[in-house]
C-alpha cells in the first residue's frame, strides 16, 4: 500500500521524536476554564492516537467508554489514562492503557511520536501518543472500562467538512469544541478537539 506508506512517513515525519516536557513554570491554559479552578498539580496522562492498518486503508482507533464509570461514563475517548510511576514514559502509558482498554497486542504497535501536551480543565496534563498498528486479531473492549470499539477511516477524518464547532453552555458560559459525527455517533470534546489537532499537525497536505 504505497499511498499508506507514504502518508505514514507523512505524519511520522510531522510529530515530536519525544514527549514534550512539562515545565512547571509554564502558563497552562486549558481547553475551558472550571469556575473553581485546580489548585493541585496537573495530573500527567497519555492517550493513544493508534492508526490501523486495513486492507482497506488506515482508520483511528477509538472507544465508547462504559456508562458506569465516574468521570465522561458513555463518551468517545481515545484509549489512554493516567502515568503511573511504573510507566517508563508516556508511549509506555499509553500502550499500557490500550492493553488493558481493548486488548491491544503491544508487539502490533509501533509508536511514530508525539503530539504537543494538551491541558484540559479537568487538570489532565495529556500526551498524545501516535502509533501505527496492524492488529492480528480484533480489539476487545474491557467491559468494566469499554462499551465498544470503533474505528473511523482516516480518509474520512481528511475529508472538508467533517470537523463541525459544538458549543457548550456551562454556569451560564459559553465555549466550544470540536465534534465529528461518524456512523451515529457524536465525537466531541478532549478527543475532538485531540482528533482536530491531529489534523492541522499531521494530515494537512503540504503547503504548496
Amino acid at each position: 500500500m504505497p499511498h499508506d506508506d507514504a502518508l505514514i512517513a507523512r505524519i511520522s515525519g510531522r510529530l515530536l521524536r519525544e514527549p514534550e516536557p512539562f515545565d512547571a513554570g509554564a502558563d497552562l491554559w486549558p481547553d475551558w476554564v472550571p469556575d473553581n479552578p485546580p489548585v493541585r498539580p496537573p495530573v500527567p496522562a497519555a492517550v493513544l492516537i493508534a492508526l490501523v492498518r486495513r486492507a482497506e486503508g488506515l482508520s483511528v482507533l477509538y472507544t465508547e467508554r462504559s456508562p458506569h464509570l465516574r468521570s465522561h461514563s458513555g463518551q468517545i475517548a481515545f484509549p489512554g489514562g493516567k502515568v503511573d510511576p511504573t510507566d517508563r514514559d508516556a508511549a509506555d502509558a499509553a500502550l499500557r492503557e490500550a492493553t488493558e482498554e481493548v486488548q491491544l497486542d503491544r508487539s502490533e504497535a509501533r509508536v511514530l511520536g508525539f503530539m504537543p501536551l494538551y491541558y484540559t480543565g479537568t487538570n489532565y496534563l495529556i500526551t498524545p501518543v501516535v502509533a501505527l498498528v496492524e492488529p492480528s486479531g480484533p480489539f476487545i473492549p474491557n467491559p468494566g472500562e469499554v462499551r465498544s470499539v470503533f474505528e473511523v477511516p482516516l480518509d474520512y477524518l481528511m475529508a472538508p467538512g467533517s470537523f463541525t464547532t459544538l458549543y457548550i453552555r456551562r454556569n451560564e458560559r459559553e465555549h466550544s469544541t470540536w465534534q465529528i459525527e461518524h456512523s451515529g455517533l457524536v465525537i466531541w470534546g478532549i478527543t475532538a478537539n485531540l482528533t482536530r489537532r491531529f489534523h492541522d499537525l499531521a494530515l494537512s497536505p503540504e503547503n504548496g
